[in-house]
């Protein structure tokens, strides 16, 4: 008998859809940022998510790019694997902002390029936010290695940021590519890492 998943509410902290519920599994399927990781991210991002296109990826429930559209953000682009975390994150995305919302469904590694090259033509400012399971989970021991490689393609002036969110134990590189490591912010056991393209010449 399959187990029965059990579920829990959690709000949009700020914005103009403060206070609306997102559903996240109370199981590891997906994984809700804890609130004041949360917090502390778009504090630090709050002039830069205004306008922006926002790109979540691995995004579980789509907790962080549903809180940037209640913070401005043009629109938000989700990418999720899991099937029972993709049907969920459509039932948030619908109860909160359908209209600015793209979730895709499929291997995050798989489809950034594309999406990246989307993004691209549009030209316009964007954040990628990388929340990875955990390198401890099984088959994911090489998971912060793939992001690395993945995120050494970022190397457009309309990517205004790239953050991630990783156990606070990886000490991330100070240069992925084209990018810099600007500041990391810890929380417990997850930590967050901002980078930036860095200017030519």
């Amino acid at each position: 008998m399959a187990k029965k998943i059990k579920y829990f509410k959690t709000p949009i902290i700020a914005g103009k859809y403060k206070g609306k519920q997102i559903e996240i599994p109370a199981i590891d399927t997906t994984r809700s940022s804890k609130s004041i990781l949360k917090e502390s991210l778009f504090n630090t991002i709050a002039f830069d998510v205004v306008d922006s296109h926002f790109v979540e990826m691995f995004a579980g429930s789509g907790s962080v790019g549903l809180e940037a559209l209640s913070r401005g953000a043009k629109k938000s682009y989700f990418i999720e694997k899991n099937q029972t975390a993709f049907r969920l994150l459509k039932d948030n995305i619908q109860n909160i902002d359908p209209i600015n919302s793209t979730a895709l469904n499929g291997d995050a590694f798989e489809l950034f390029d594309s999406l990246y090259n989307t993004l691209k033509e549009k030209d316009e400012n964007t954040i990628f936010y990388f929340d990875p399971p955990f390198s401890i989970r099984e088959d994911y021991e090489d998971i912060y290695d793939r992001c690395i490689d993945l995120i050494a393609k970022v190397k457009d002036n309309f990517v205004k940021l790239v953050i991630i969110e990783h156990m606070s134990e990886i000490d991330l590189p100070e240069k992925i590519g084209n990018l810099v490591l600007s500041k990391k912010r810890k929380f417990g056991k997850s930590s967050l890492s901002y980078y930036l393209v860095k200017a030519e010449g």
